[in-house]
């Protein structure tokens, strides 16, 4: 395998600027119609289908799939490339969440504001932290992905390729909000299916599916075992940690109540089935790799390197453009939603009763400080990008990184699930759920392995969440969630 760039230093730098102007051009431009704070963080209230649908197929084809799901796949085999299929159950399950959200919530904006009026100050503190250890991780996992993938791509060095991507979405987020974020991922959900698809056919020529399995079967029959247990829990836990994912981020909260009313659960339910055959696609790039004879020596970029190795500078050219494409549609949803997050829930009551205008400057505030902090972090991994990170883990890299938030998010399936379901269960129970079920999966995460994490956690906090269930009356009433009275409920 070549070890030099696959495109030239300035084509790459070329498509970075296009496109990031491109962006920035794009994403104030349909900022422009955010006239108020409802208009900044929740798009009026009032996206239609076809956006709704491909801004969360866009925020879910992050560069982690474009980069896991074939190392998924190459080191864990069939079922590794299946487990990151499973995550769009998580789009299926919160299909009908959402619905339930904007019919008790119609005038809600957070998923953390949901916790506070549901179970009280104390679990939306430990919500609060979770949300913003989680939406930070999965903000330093993109940059991070995006300049190592920059770097191995076209020669742009790791620093820079982060910097401007990051830069990026900041510009466009800070100035347009959630009409800038919506109306960008719809372009980019377009750019990526097309590319992946591409890709993944014209690799498929070069290396038949029954080469493929024959050379499997030869060299590397393990990836084959339908019984490798350590792809077995990669697979549960993988479910698990997507649906924990969804289920609490804002990210996917705010655009509940984005959206038009009856459109939500049609929108998650089609972005479900649009983002099903991507990590399909990208994890036969994975299983490809040994029956083209390329030796893959960073796991983590095995994706990519079989698509520039077959397909060459074009190959590489639509590489670059998914994964630029990916990365935004994701980093600009998170800072959207993040900085909703700490607006509405931590800026808004140290205000008082701001204005909009004062609510709106402080929104922009937080999602430009949000930017710096992620650069800051980032910044480390610059004497990383040689050599694959963390050896001795069975995955490594990415994985370790992301999947670190499995045991946080893991622990919220069950508070969520039945908060918005139940009028049983106490405060009491969702305080000790989230937090004994984050110990436990911090524990299994070090102990046994980042692919049992939020497998572990899950199954703590829905036993302790069940406890809690036979042990109270229903007694929440519904109306608590709509205090302003306006809008449907229940």
């Amino acid at each position: 395998m070549s070890t030099a760039p696959y495109l030239p230093a300035s084509w790459g730098a070329a498509l970075l600027v296009a496109f990031g102007t491109l962006w920035i051009a794009l994403g104030i431009h349909l900022g422009r119609r955010s006239k108020d704070m409802e208009g900044f963080t929740v798009a009026g209230r009032n996206v239609g289908l076809a956006l709704g649908a491909a801004t969360a197929a866009a925020t879910w084809i992050t560069s982690n799939t474009v980069m896991l799901a074939p190392q998924f796949a190459l080191q864990l085999g069939v079922w590794g490339m299946l487990a990151y299929c499973t995550a769009s159950i998580g789009l299926f399950l919160f299909a009908p969440i959402s619905a339930r959200i904007r019919t008790l919530m119609p005038r809600g904006y957070t998923s953390a504001e949901f916790i506070r009026l549901r179970f009280g100050r104390v679990a939306h503190t430990i919500f609060m932290a979770i949300s913003l250890f989680y939406g930070l991780t999965w903000l330093v996992s993109m940059a991070i992905a995006g300049g190592v993938l920059l770097e191995s791509l076209s020669g742009i060095p790791y620093f820079f390729g982060m910097t401007a991507i990051l830069a990026t979405c900041v510009i466009y987020t800070l100035f347009g909000g959630m009409f800038a974020v919506i109306g960008t991922d719809f372009v980019q959900t377009v750019l990526i299916m097309f590319g992946v698809v591409l890709v993944g056919v014209l690799v498929l020529f070069e290396a038949p599916t029954e080469d493929i399995h024959q050379t499997l079967l030869e060299r590397r029959p393990m990836l084959l075992d339908l019984a490798f247990p350590a792809a077995l829990m990669a697979l549960f836990n993988n479910l698990l940690f997507g649906v924990g994912e969804i289920f609490h981020s804002n990210v996917w909260w705010s655009r509940a109540f984005a959206f038009r009313e009856g459109v939500a659960w049609k929108a998650y339910a089609l972005a479900g089935v649009l983002w099903l055959p991507i990590p399909i696609a990208a994890g036969f790039l994975g299983l490809a790799a040994p029956a083209l004879g390329i030796n893959v020596v960073r796991p983590d970029v095995v994706g990519p390197t079989v698509a520039a190795e077959v397909l060459g500078q074009t190959g590489a050219v639509v590489i670059f453009l998914v994964v630029f494409c990916s990365l935004a549609s994701s980093i600009d949803s998170l800072l959207a939603a993040t900085g909703d997050l700490l607006t509405h829930e931590v800026v808004r009551p140290l205000l008082g009763t701001p204005s909009d205008r004062a609510l709106r400057r402080s929104a922009s505030m937080v999602i430009g400080a949000l930017g710096i902090i992620t650069w800051v972090v980032c910044l480390p991994w610059i004497h990383r990008v040689d050599r694959p990170w963390y050896e001795g883990d069975p995955v490594g890299s990415l994985a370790t990184i992301l999947f670190f938030a499995g045991p946080l998010v893991g622990s919220a399936i069950a508070p969520i699930a039945t908060g918005l379901y139940s009028r049983r269960g106490n405060q009491t129970s969702v305080v000790i759920a989230l937090l004994a079920g984050t110990g436990a999966g911090l524990w299994a995460y070090f102990q046994l392995g980042w692919y049992t994490a939020a497998l572990v956690s899950a199954a703590v906090s829905v036993a302790v969440i069940a406890l809690g269930l036979v042990t109270t009356a229903p007694s929440f009433e519904w109306s608590k969630l709509n205090p302003t009275g306006r809008g449907t409920n229940v």
